[in-house]
Formats: structure tokens, C-alpha cells, sequence
């Protein structure tokens, strides 16, 4: 009896020491063997390990990339804007060893630089290579934080600024200066548009002077369009060149009408003259007779200055004449 509680204390024993000496590595993890406290230049692969018992110790180091964010920092940029950064940090562990004896917590002292390599890149660039140059502030916080992770058997395999925030006051102030910004460049754009357009209109009034008959061409064009809109009003533009060109094609009048339409118009004071003195009863021969050949004005003094002037009556005489004695 005592023969059988010492085989299965045996047996128990032995299930231990297995346990404890064989071990399970995974994919992706390395194991770093420690014997009796120095650790073992070998490095176990994955899959089973066998162990030395009581003498060996294992410790699994995992090497896949790992992400931890960076928390935000404050500063000051360059030009003493006051900003808040956060970024990301990719990196895995090259050397197990180096990762498992030279730092005590590699994860922990990854973190630690960088956010101190935040802080210092925030302090050494400008506001707008922070929100335009990302890549460049990259690129240099990864080496920054890559020249200490070395030697603790780690790379770092890129690192991202996530976000910049800003006060409220230097986001209205770059408001205000993207709105100035547009606003220039579409006054440039406008001005650059009336120049091309001037160009092209010198060229057509420079074609319309060679040939007249465009600009009628033209005109017409336009009425067409106007009334495509069915107005109930249609303003005609009557340009002064059309003018001068109907002025040219028109051929000149024969000289002789000209001298008659002057004459005529010069008679029509006399016989406006004339009527009027007829109508007021004052029209006499010589009146008659000198409004043909002398002015008007020549005519009327020749009027006696009696003629319109009342006459008394004597004897029931018709007024106006001189003798009494006269009997009609």
C-alpha cells in the first residue's frame, strides 16, 4: 500500500516537472530562455519548447506591430501660435532579446518618447507646415523616436499626426483670411476675363470697320435675340455707325433742287407776312407788291403807320376813309 501512494506521488511529481518543461510559442511570438538567470543567445521559435526543469525560465516577446496612440500635447509653435497635437505610433520589436533585457517596459518607453518628440517638433515648426506639411513633421518625429528604440531592439515603423486643434480666435482670423484669399483671386479672375474680353471686341469692331454691312448683321442678331424672350417691349439699339454708313450708301441730291428748296424757304416768311397782314385788313399794293422783291421786313415799313388805326366816322361814312365828302 505504501509501494502504491509512492508510485502515484511519483507520477504527480513527474506531470509537474512536464508541465512546467514543455511550453507553447506561438506564431507570433519569440521565446527568450533564461538558465538560472542568464539568458540563452538562442531564441525559441514557434511551436513546442522543451525546458530544463527547475533551471530555465521562458519569456514569450511578441512581435507584431502594435498601435498606441500618443495623448495631446500642448505647445507653442514657432511663430507662438498655441496648439493642441496628437498622433499615432506603428512599431514591433526586431530583437527580443534587446527588447526583453535592455528596457524593463519597451511599450511604456516607446510611449514616453513620443510624446516628448511631439513636444519638441511641435516647438520647431510654424502653424502652416503643421496643417499643410504633415509628411515632412512625420517623417522627422519617426526618427526622432527611432534613434532611441533601436538599441531596446525595436522599429518603428511610421508615425502619423492625427489631429491640430486650434483656439477659436486663430480659426475665425484663418476664416477671415481664406475668405480675403478667394475674394482676391476672383477679382484677378474678373479682371482677367474683362482684359481677354476688350481683346476680342477690338478685334470684331476692327472686322466691323472693314466691313460695314457686319454691324447690320449684328444688330439684327441681337433683335432676334430680344424677342426669343417674347417682351411685350423691344428696345431697338440705333448705333451712329449704321447711321453713317445709310449717310454713305444714300447717293447725293441734284444741285438745282437744292437752290430751289432754298428759295422756297426763304419766301415763306413773305407769305406768312403777307396772310398776316391780309387777315388784319392792312394789306396794301405796294405791300403786295414789295413782298415779292424786298424782306419782310422792308414790306411791313412800307404800311402806312395809319392803316391799322381807328378812324372816326362822319356821316355814316365806312371807317377808314380820309374824305368826308366821298359818297358811296
Amino acid at each position: 500500500m505504501i509501494i502504491l501512494y509512492l508510485l502515484l506521488a511519483a507520477s504527480v511529481v513527474g506531470l509537474i516537472g512536464s508541465a512546467t518543461c514543455v511550453r507553447v510559442v506561438k506564431q507570433f511570438e519569440r521565446g527568450v530562455v533564461f538558465r538560472f538567470g542568464r539568458v540563452r543567445p538562442a531564441i525559441r521559435q514557434p511551436g513546442l519548447a522543451l525546458l530544463v526543469p527547475i533551471a530555465d525560465r521562458l519569456q514569450k516577446v511578441n512581435m507584431q506591430i502594435i498601435t498606441m496612440p500618443v495623448p495631446a500635447q500642448d505647445g507653442i509653435t514657432r511663430d507662438n501660435v498655441t496648439v493642441r497635437v496628437d498622433a499615432v505610433v506603428y512599431f514591433n520589436v526586431i530583437d527580443p532579446v534587446r527588447a526583453a533585457v535592455d528596457v524593463e517596459d519597451y511599450v511604456s518607453a516607446i510611449g514616453q518618447v513620443a510624446q516628448t518628440s511631439l513636444r519638441s517638433i511641435i516647438g520647431k515648426s510654424e502653424l502652416d507646415d503643421l496643417l499643410s506639411n504633415r509628411e515632412r513633421l512625420n517623417q522627422g518625429m519617426e526618427l526622432m523616436i527611432d534613434s532611441p528604440a533601436l538599441d531596446w531592439g525595436v522599429h518603428i515603423e511610421r508615425v502619423e499626426i492625427k489631429d491640430v486643434a486650434l483656439p477659436e480666435t486663430m480659426k475665425r482670423s484663418m476664416s477671415r483670411q481664406a475668405e480675403a484669399e478667394r475674394e482676391r483671386r476672383a477679382r484677378i479672375i474678373t479682371a482677367d476675363g474683362e482684359l481677354q474680353a476688350s481683346e476680342k471686341l477690338g478685334q470684331a469692331a476692327e472686322v466691323m470697320t472693314e466691313h460695314p454691312a457686319a454691324l447690320q448683321l449684328r444688330l439684327l442678331q441681337t433683335v432676334v435675340e430680344v424677342a426669343a424672350e417674347k417682351n411685350s417691349t423691344l428696345v431697338l439699339p440705333f448705333p451712329v455707325e449704321l447711321l453713317r454708313f445709310l449717310e454713305r450708301s444714300t447717293p447725293p441730291e441734284p444741285a438745282k433742287a437744292t437752290d430751289t428748296t432754298r428759295a422756297t424757304t426763304t419766301d415763306i416768311p413773305h407769305l406768312r407776312e403777307i396772310e398776316r397782314s391780309q387777315r388784319n385788313g392792312q394789306a396794301t399794293l405796294d405791300s403786295l407788291t414789295a413782298s415779292s422783291a424786298v424782306p419782310a421786313e422792308q414790306a411791313t415799313a412800307t404800311v402806312p403807320e395809319t392803316a391799322g388805326s381807328a378812324q372816326p366816322q362822319w356821316g355814316g361814312l365806312p371807317t377808314g376813309c380820309a374824305d368826308p365828302a366821298w359818297q358811296p
